[in-house]
C-alpha cells in the first residue's frame, strides 16, 4: 500500500510542478520533457529487464544443479543454526536457506547482477511455503529488508567507477562504505526483528556476528598496506574466484551424483525467462514515476529547499549536493549512478562531494525497486511493514554516509 501511495506522488509532484513552470514560468518544454522522459525510463526498464534475462537464465540453472545435486540442501543444513533462528517459519534444512545465504553473499560482494537472480529464486521458495499467496511473509520481510540494507564488504563497481573517472585513491571509500552498510544492516535487522519479536542476543547471533566481524577485519588487514591499483587488482580477482569457485562447486557436485549436469542445468535456466518477463511491468512503473519526478525539476527544488534549510539552521550544506543521489538510491539503482558520476563530473572524484556520492552509492540498496520485483516476481501485493523498515534501513545509512563522509574527507 506504502508503494502505491509513493508511486502516485511521484507522477502528482512531477506533472504539478511541470504545469507551475508552464503556467506561471512560461516554460514550453516542461511538460513535453516529462512526456519524453517517461517513454525514455520505460523503455530503459524494459531494455534493463531483458539485460536481466541472460543473467538469471544463467543462475537458475546453476541453482537447479545445486538442487538435484542436494549441495543446496547440505548448504541449507549447515547455516540452518543461524537463519532458522533469523527465519523461524522455514522449514529445517529448506533450500530457501541457501539461496538467501548465497544472495547475502553475493551483495556482500557488491555483484548486483549476481545478487538478483539467486534473490528471485529465493523468494519463490519462500512463496512456496507461504500460507497467504498474496501477502508478504515474515521470511519474505526480513529477505528482502536485509537485501535493501545491502551490507558491502567489497564495492568493486564503485572503485572501478572512481578510477574511470580519475581519482588519486580510486580504493579510498572502502572503509566508509563498510562502516556505512553496516550500520544500514544493523539497523534493518534490528528493526524487523522488533516487529517480529526475534532475539538477536542468542548464541548463535553472537557467533555470526563474531564471524562476519573476524572477516571483516581480515579483510581490512590484507589490503590495508596496498596501493590503489593493488587493491583494485586484489578485489576484482577475489570476487572472481569466489564467483567462479561457486559455479565449479555446483557442477562437481552434479556430476559427483550421477546427475544429468547438462539436462539439469537447462531445466532451471527455463525459469529465468519466465521470471524476467513476469517483472517488466513492475519495473516499467517504478521507472516512469522517477522520470516524470526528475524531469519535471521536483528533484532539482527539493535540493533547493533542503540547501535552504540546512543553512538556516547554521550547518555546512556541503552535503547536499550530493543529494540527489540519496533520494534517487531508494528508487533506481541506475539513476542514482547517474547522479554519483554526475557528482563526479561537476565536482571530481576525490572531492567532498565525489566521496560522499560514492558512499551513498554504496550505502543500500534500490528499496522499492527491489521491493517491487521480488514480490511482484511472486504475486504480493500486501507488503505489510516491509517498506517501512526498508527505509528506515535507508534512512540509517544515509546518515552515516553523511557524517562518516566529513570524519573521512570533510
Amino acid at each position: 500500500m506504502a508503494l502505491n501511495y509513493i508511486w502516485i506522488a511521484l507522477f502528482a509532484i512531477g506533472v504539478l510542478v511541470g504545469v507551475i513552470k508552464l503556467v506561471f514560468l512560461g516554460d514550453m518544454d516542461a511538460l513535453p520533457a516529462m512526456m519524453d522522459s517517461t517513454f525514455e525510463m520505460s523503455n530503459m526498464a524494459f531494455e534493463m529487464t531483458l539485460g536481466l534475462t541472460g543473467m538469471l537464465t544463467f543462475w537458475m540453472g546453476i541453482m537447479k544443479i545445486g538442487e538435484d545435486s542436494g549441495l543446496i540442501e547440505k548448504l541449507a543444513r549447515f547455516l540452518s543454526p543461524v537463519l532458522t533462528k533469523l527465519f523461524p517459519e522455514i522449514p529445517k534444512n529448506h533450500p530457501a536457506l541457501g539461496s538467501i545465504f548465497m544472495n547475502i553473499s553475493a551483495n556482500m560482494l557488491g555483484l548486483d547482477n549476481a545478487a538478483t537472480p539467486v534473490g528471485l529464486k529465493a523468494m519463490q521458495e519462500l512463496q512456496s511455503i507461504n500460507k497467504q499467496k498474496d501477502t508478504a511473509s515474515n521470511s519474505m520481510i526480513m529477505f528482502l529488508v536485509l537485501n535493501t540494507s545491502s551490507l558491502m564488504i567489497i564495492p568493486v563497481s564503485i572503485m572501478a567507477y572512481r578510477a574511470k573517472f580519475g581519482a588519486a585513491d580510486p580504493t579510498d571509500v572502502f572503509l566508509p562504505i563498510l562502516l556505512t552498510t553496516l550500520c544500514s544492516t544493523i539497523v534493518g535487522l534490528v528493526t524487523v526483528s522488533i516487529y517480529q519479536r526475534i532475539n538477536l542476543f542468542q548464541r548463535a547471533f553472537l557467533v555470526m556476528f563474531a564471524v562476519i566481524a573476524a572477516l571483516v577485519i581480515g579483510l581490512f588487514a590484507t589490503i590495508w598496506r596496498m596501493s590503489s591499483e593493488e587493491m583494485q587488482h586484489f578485489c576484482r580477482l577475489l570476487t572472481s574466484c569466489l564467483i567462479l569457485g561457486a559455479i565449479l562447486v555446483f557442477i562437481y557436485s552434479g556430476w559427483r551424483r550421477k546427475i544429468n549436469v547438462y539436462n539439469s542445468f537447462i531445466e532451471g535456466a527455463k525459469g529465468g525467462f519466465n521470471v524476467a518477463v513476469s517483472i517488466i511491468p513492475y519495473c516499467v512503473a517504478i521507472l516512469a514515476a522517477v522520470g516524470v519526478f526528475k524531469a519535471s525539476g521536483a528533484l532539482g527544488l527539493l535540493k533547493d529547499y533542503i540547501r535552504m534549510g540546512v543553512e538556516w539552521c547554521g550547518m555546512n550544506s556541503d552535503f547536499v549536493d550530493a543529494i540527489p543521489v540519496m533520494l534517487m538510491k531508494p528508487l533506481n539503482g541506475s539513476g542514482a549512478r547517474g547522479m554519483m558520476l554526475e557528482c563526479f563530473t561537476s565536482f571530481g572524484p576525490d572531492s567532498f562531494v565525489g566521496h560522499l556520492a560514492s558512499i551513498l552509492q554504496g550505502s543500500t540498496d534500490t528499496t522499492f525497486y527491489i521491493l517491487a520485483i521480488y514480490f511482484g516476481s511472486v504475486g504480493i501485493k500486501k507488503y505489510r511493514y516491509s517498506v517501512a523498515c526498508g527505509l528506515m534501513a535507508d534512512f540509517a545509512g544515509f546518515i552515516a554516509a553523511v557524517f562518516i563522509s566529513y570524519f573521512f574527507f570533510g
